[in-house]
């Protein structure tokens, strides 16, 4: 019989999504996913979807979250007292996990949602991030958890928070949709720059993006949610066309870039625990991408694309290759009750 795998989606930006939709096509297993998001467009047959209300909106005349003790004393992350989505959302979970045989649930990402599983005996697989996530939650999930994935190289990120779990935590090196896809612009044809501004927030505006264009005096296009940019769900074509792409620092983002073999300049955005801080130094010490702490004015673009476009990356350290098999590998080991079976 083939093994039932739960799996829950995060709703904050389209980095979680993607990186389901990555791995999902290389599992042997019905993958049932639940999110507070709908069904993503190209969602593999081996899935369903289970939507979820909201545990983060305030109905009308309710209490703020924030009034309703959130985070339990510092033991969990996001649990407000009273929220009827919230217990809606769990409840939704529970049943699922009680009524389905559940041989793994994989959790990407919520510390509740590990130990819900947990509660109620169904082995986890925690993905990882980058950043300083030594806080109590964080530790509880990660004990809790079978086996932790981390999506990056083995070595390039140093996170002392995954030294006491270091035997459960396997390196999948970068997660991309676009692993194995075939380039669609010669290097020679590369032109212009490609911002890709992502879709989980930020502090640079519209404006800022224009003046900078205008600085350096190339063409830019910039795809995404934010800054004026324009969605859209496939940027590859893009992506192999510029001679340099602007990007922040979301794990997804940078795989992509690895899986294009892409020159970037690479600008970490503000996210809890510092999350793209951590993943640009270990980029910036790896010769990877040029890295800005922020973003840059208008004035210095000039140089910084020109450094960019002599920059020669070693893309192939990111490990793109395999990633999301290996990374399958894992769940499927944790659902067959051998989580060593996984490799590390």
């Amino acid at each position: 019989m083939r093994p039932r795998i739960g799996w829950y989606v995060h709703h904050h930006g389209r980095g979680h999504v993607t990186r389901l939709l990555a791995v999902a096509p290389h599992l042997d297993a019905d993958i049932v996913c639940f999110s507070s998001f709908p069904a993503p467009v190209g969602l593999p047959s081996n899935c369903s979807w289970v939507v979820l209300d909201r545990d983060d909106d305030v109905p009308d005349g309710a209490s703020p979250p924030d009034d309703c003790d959130p985070t339990a004393e510092g033991l969990l992350h996001w649990a407000p007292l009273g929220h009827a989505g919230h217990r809606a959302r769990l409840a939704t979970i529970t049943a699922a996990l009680a009524q389905q045989q559940m041989d793994a649930m994989v959790v990407d990402v919520s510390v509740e949602v590990v130990l819900l599983a947990r509660l109620l005996g169904v082995p986890t697989v925690v993905m990882a991030q980058p950043g300083h996530r030594d806080d109590e939650p964080h530790a509880l999930a990660f004990r809790a958890a079978s086996t932790i994935i981390a999506p990056w190289p083995h070595g390039v990120l140093q996170l002392e928070h995954l030294h006491p779990v270091r035997d459960k935590v396997v390196y999948t090196g970068g997660i991309s949709r676009f692993e194995g896809r075939e380039r669609t612009a010669a290097e020679a044809g590369r032109s212009g720059v490609l911002l890709l501004a992502g879709a989980g927030g930020s502090s640079v505006s519209q404006e800022a993006v224009e003046e900078a264009a205008r600085a350096s005096g190339r063409d830019w296009t910039s795809l995404g949610t934010e800054a004026g940019s324009v969605w859209t769900d496939d940027p590859w074509d893009a992506l192999c066309r510029a001679e340099v792409v602007v990007s922040w620092a979301g794990q997804n983002a940078i795989a992509d870039l690895a899986a294009a073999g892409v020159t970037a300049v690479v600008i970490p955005q503000e996210r809890p625990f510092e999350e793209q801080v951590s993943t640009a130094r270990a980029l910036e010490a790896n010769e990877l991408a040029v890295v800005r702490s922020s973003w840059p004015d208008a004035a210095d673009w000039t140089g910084i694309l020109g450094r960019a476009s002599e920059f020669h990356p070693d893309w192939s350290r990111w490990q793109v290759a395999g990633a999301a098999r290996r990374a399958a590998e894992a769940i499927e080991a944790v659902a067959a009750g051998d989580p060593a079976g996984g490799g590390r």
